[in-house]
């Protein structure tokens, strides 16, 4: 009978894991700031050896989870900010941020798990500290924006799982609350209701996605600290993007058209670097980043980057390349190309850019300047040019080749 008070212990410890998983409010301070701020549940499921064979233990983050103060940190001196939680006997969760000037993220998860705590490892052949780190996450926001995901979210790390909850979370915060501005993960925007479905014995295929055509054209700007635009842009925009398919459970290469009416414009304007930032309703933020050479009196696009969180996507995506040299041109003019251009950003995300116009330097009037065209659009009025110029040439030798034959043919009589 000594099974029973086995699995009452059993039940018991099971329960009081279970009665741990409540969100904790975790806080980042320098001096009187806040500057990051998560309210969150997480749980863990960790596989060790024991003397039995691998084990799995379960653990979440008890009330009395707290900030290591030491080791975290707002970030300073090129530093990345970080978030340190200490539980347990000797466990922390470390979430590392960074931002591109627009979009916020978290980089890196780090786990510390100590084998020697027998209460959540029992039987374990090591008392080690161990570490495991993940860079691949998948929590983030625009700047300003909470990051915001009830649904539970499952993140592999080394041989264990973290699981997140009821997770609010900002970093770079400009106060001391979380922005009541939400970015939402994509399972909390996800349907509850099942769809319909009939009996059927045909086999069913999934239908090929209907192009999206020409996207609308645009207009973004970005203005200074006075109100003036610095940075102004006309284009349609088309997202080429490979990732990995929710669905269809294989990787798809999908076309997507921003829309200007849904689309957003912010950035920053500098005397050698101006960035463009676009975002079409908390899923699709698209940056550029043009850089001015005052030597050479030319500017051109030297970055684009992407974060999509599409709800057909296993895990958002992050996508940049800052060693571009694209849409070339004379500080002070506008650049223009009518033509359809593809911009390759990384092997799995290019930008297929259509009727641009854009002048991230020298606006005086909140207007372009005077535009210099793309060899693109040169090649094109060159083309009608070169034939013009055959037909007429073909039209002059035609009338030369007439005057000297009735020339030739007034010679050939005589007077009498």
């Amino acid at each position: 009978m000594r099974v029973f008070p086995s699995l009452a212990a059993l039940f018991i410890a099971w329960f009081a894991v279970l009665g741990c998983i409540k969100a904790v409010t975790l806080e980042v301070k320098e001096g009187n700031s806040t500057c990051i701020k998560a309210e969150l549940s997480a749980s863990f499921s960790i596989t060790y050896n024991a003397s039995s064979g691998t084990r799995t233990a379960s653990v979440s983050l008890p009330d009395s989870t707290a900030v290591d103060a030491a080791s975290s940190s707002c970030g300073s001196d090129g530093s990345s900010p970080w978030l340190v939680a200490v539980f347990g006997s000797g466990h922390t969760l470390g979430l590392s941020f960074s931002n591109n000037g627009s979009v916020y993220s978290v980089v890196n998860l780090t786990l510390q798990y100590n084998l020697s705590d027998t209460s959540v490892f029992p039987d374990a052949n090591s008392s080690d500290v161990v570490t495991v780190v993940s860079g691949s996450v998948g929590i983030w926001a625009p700047i300003n924006t909470t990051y915001r995901c009830l649904s539970p979210t499952a993140v592999r790390v080394g041989g264990a799982t973290v699981t997140f909850s009821d997770m609010r979370l900002e970093a770079y915060m400009p106060g001391n609350d979380l922005s009541p501005t939400e970015s939402i993960c994509v399972a909390d925007q996800a349907t509850t209701t099942a769809p319909t479905t009939t009996a059927s014995t045909a086999a069913t295929t999934t239908p090929e996605p209907t192009p999206p055509g020409t996207p609308e054209r645009g207009t973004y700007s970005v203005k200074n600290s006075n109100g003036t635009i610095c940075l102004l842009a006309e284009m349609g925009l088309q997202l080429n993007v490979s990732f990995l398919s929710q669905t269809q459970n294989k990787t798809v290469q999908e076309l997507l058209n921003l829309t200007p009416n849904l689309t957003n414009s912010t950035g920053s304007c500098g005397t050698s670097s101006a960035t463009l930032v676009l975002t079409q309703e908390q899923t699709t933020v698209l940056s550029f980043t043009f850089t001015a050479n005052s030597t050479s009196n030319k500017y051109h696009l030297s970055g684009i980057s992407l974060q999509a969180n599409w709800s057909d996507m296993t895990a958002p995506i992050s996508a940049s390349n800052n060693s571009l040299d694209y849409l070339r041109s004379t500080l002070g003019r506008s650049y223009m190309c009518n033509a359809e251009q593809t911009l390759v950003v990384v092997p799995t995300f290019s930008l297929n850019i259509f009727r641009l116009q854009v002048q991230p330097f020298g606006i005086t009037t909140n207007q372009f300047a005077t535009a210099e065209d793309c060899q693109m659009d040169q090649d094109q009025m060159l083309i009608p040019i070169i034939v013009g110029a055959a037909l007429a040439g073909l039209v002059l030798i035609v009338l030369i080749a007439y005057l000297i034959g009735r020339k030739r043919s007034h010679a050939g009589y005589q007077t009498i």
